[in-house]
């Protein structure tokens, strides 16, 4: 199965959308992460839940995508101790990811819970659905990003206001690789080796985690990195 390349922007600018490709490049694309922010609960190795959507229906479906720009480790994660995956589509390069259908309300719920905020309230995408790129806040996953268009519907994620030459990298926690592996496997699209290598090369990782065929090690000898 090959990576979907997005489309051009298909929306009308300003229409209202029901669904939208979530396009997850961190630990949501684990088909088990994502769940614990629609159903409630908490991952495996993370040190804090989540409390789930309103509506808890998993997603219609979840495809490989590669998208323009990269992916970066920065800041410290209090759910893994380790730096955060970010996604700077201005920055050279492509980004693995794996696009989850579902509803803009459940997108919206998300993005809340990435805040450690209350989900619940719906996210006005008038503006990233006709600009590209909008901007709620100064938080961390408060930049909403249109990567493009998948049959027809938007293909949407949220990042950090920052560029990735903005802010010092972080290397990721064992848990938190473990947990974007996982959901580069479950779609499918790439072999284990690949992924590993995609993993450890990127800003943040580099240096820090290295490829052994398809395991993720760490560089250096003693305990893997945690920030």
């Amino acid at each position: 199965m090959s990576a979907r390349t997005p489309g051009a922007h298909g929306e009308t600018p300003g229409a209202r959308v029901e669904r939208v490709w979530y396009a997850a490049y961190g630990s949501n694309m684990s088909g088990v992460r994502l769940a614990c922010y629609l159903e409630g609960g908490r991952a495996e190795g993370a040190l804090r839940g989540c409390a789930g959507a309103r509506d808890a229906s998993p997603p219609l479906r979840s495809v490989g995508v590669e998208l323009p720009g990269a992916v970066y480790f920065a800041t410290r994660s209090q759910v893994w101790g380790g730096g955060r995956a970010f996604y700077d589509p201005d920055a050279a390069g492509r980004a693995l990811a794996r696009a989850h259908l579902i509803t803009a309300e459940q997108f919206s719920d998300v993005a809340a819970q990435e805040m450690y905020g209350e989900p619940g309230t719906d996210l006005d995408l008038t503006e990233v659905l006709a600009s590209g790129r909008c901007t709620l806040g100064p938080g961390r996953y408060e930049t909403l990003v249109r990567a493009g268009s998948l049959d027809g519907l938007p293909l949407l994620t949220f990042t950090a206001p920052w560029s990735l030459t903005d802010v010092p990298w972080n290397p990721p926690a064992a848990a938190y690789l473990e947990h974007l592996r996982a959901g580069l496997r479950e779609a499918g699209t790439w072999d284990d080796a690949a992924i590993a290598r995609y993993l450890a090369g990127c800003p943040g990782a580099a240096g820090h985690w290295t490829a052994d065929g398809g395991t993720l090690i760490p560089a250096t000898q003693g305990p893997a990195p945690t920030g």
